[in-house]
Parts: structure tokens; C-alpha cells; sequence
């Protein structure tokens, strides 16, 4: 049994959702988003939340089943109060810069890199090595957040590369003489 399946959602104050069939619609102060329940996973309201059940007792709707809950859970938190990811910038010379609504970065290679921040997720560099993303999508903000972090991801020797703030990057040993 999914611990976190049986749990309903509720439904917090100044959002309004709506399920229709396998559709879960959230509509709130930041915006409004969609998410479409695997056929696997009965999605019903009830009492002013967001029941979820198993369609059957198979493996597959099991294991469905309380990602879908998580899912319904994020949209429902994004389009009340929003999401953000930080990044961090190590290393020499290596920085960020908002250019319109592009990021330029300095990552230590022979061109700069330009990322393009779709929409849905705005983003700001309040200093050279930070870069914050806010978005009310929290599947599409994890990903261009991945997708930034990808260009150089931190190296294990001296820890320069971008990470997440909450990242902590296990160092080795140089070598010895």
C-alpha cells in the first residue's frame, strides 16, 4: 500500500480544481495548470480534496499511484505559492548574466553559453555566481535547472562547475607526492 497514496489532497485556500475523468485542472493566484492521470489511477473529488485509487491491485497501478497523488499535490502548491531552485557558480571566472531573457554564461570554455529560459519559468542573477529560477511547474523547473547545470556539472577535485544550492559535492583527494 502507497503510504503517501492514501493521503487525499486538500485543496488549499484561493485555488480552485476541478477533475474531469482522468484530467485534474488547478486554477490559482499564480496561474493555472493541467495534469493527465495515467489510466491506471482512479482520480475522484471528495469533501473538497483529491481522492486517488488504484484502478486495480496490479504492480503497474501500484506504482502509479502515488506519483500521481505527488503530481496532483505539486500543481496544486505551484499554482498557490510557486516554486524556486537556486544555482551556484564555482570556479574562476566563471559567472552568470541575464541578457533580456536569456542567461549568458562564463563557464571556462572558449564561448560563452547562451540559455534560453522558456516560458513558464522566469529567471534572475542577483549576483555573478547565483542564478534563481521561479516557475509555478515544478516538473519543468527541475528540468531547466538540470538542463543549466548540465552545461558544466560540479567536478569532484576542486568543486568548480554550477550546482544546486542545496547540493553538497563530495571532494577527493589530489594526488600525492
Amino acid at each position: 500500500m502507497s503510504r503517501i497514496g492514501k493521503k487525499p489532497v486538500s485543496i488549499p485556500d484561493g485555488v480552485t480544481a476541478t477533475v474531469d475523468g482522468q484530467i485534474v485542472t488547478a486554477k490559482g493566484p499564480k496561474g493555472e495548470l493541467k495534469y493527465v492521470v495515467n489510466d491506471e489511477v482512479l482520480v475522484a473529488m471528495e469533501d473538497g480534496a483529491v481522492n486517488v485509487q488504484p484502478r486495480n491491485q496490479s504492480k503497474d497501478a501500484r506504482s502509479k499511484w502515488g506519483m500521481s497523488r505527488t503530481m496532483i499535490s505539486n500543481i496544486m502548491e505551484g499554482v498557490k505559492n510557486g516554486f524556486e531552485r537556486k544555482l551556484e557558480i564555482n570556479g574562476v571566472g566563471y559567472r552568470a548574466a541575464m541578457q533580456g531573457k536569456n542567461i549568458q554564461l562564463s563557464l571556462g570554455y572558449s564561448h560563452e553559453v547562451v540559455y534560453n529560459v522558456p516560458e513558464g519559468v522566469s529567471a534572475a542573477c542577483p549576483k555573478p555566481t547565483e542564478i534563481v529560477l521561479n516557475g509555478i511547474d515544478k516538473q519543468q523547473l527541475g528540468q531547466v535547472a538540470a538542463e543549466i547545470r548540465e552545461f558544466r556539472p560540479p567536478e569532484p577535485y576542486k568543486g568548480k562547475g554550477v550546482k544546486y544550492a542545496e547540493e553538497t559535492i563530495i571532494r577527493k583527494e589530489g594526488k600525492k607526492k
